[in-house]
């Protein structure tokens, strides 16, 4: 089983900066597993915000690309979502998403609520 705990989050500013934690723990191979951030907004599906694979390779929202940056610890079990120029429309509950193989497994949430 894999546990996903996540922190930071919070209210901010438009403009400001809010950064989001997510420790992995549990048994799971590290090798091979994406992890990243989804984000839903009140009455929107969830969305990809950010993601990194196994070797490194991240991958974007178009509407984050230049103000959010996901990065990882060296242990590959710990990532961290910084997010730069935040706009209203980045409110929502942020989760954090370990997926390998055929299995993905999500953290509780954290709201995000920035404010104009």
């Amino acid at each position: 089983q894999v546990q996903l705990v996540e922190s930071g989050g919070g209210l901010a500013q438009a403009g400001g900066s809010l950064r989001l934690s997510c420790a992995a723990s549990g048994s799971f191979n590290r090798f091979g597993a994406t992890m990243g951030w989804y984000r839903q907004a009140l009455g929107k599906e969830r969305e990809l915000v950010a993601d990194i694979s196994s070797s490194g390779s991240t991958e974007y929202a178009d509407s984050v690309k230049g103000r959010f940056t996901l990065s990882r610890d060296s242990t590959k079990t710990t990532v961290y979502l910084q997010m730069n120029s935040l706009k209203p429309d980045d409110t929502g509950v942020y989760y954090c998403n370990l997926r390998r193989a055929a299995r993905s497994y999500w953290g509780q949430g954290t709201q995000v609520t920035v404010s104009s």
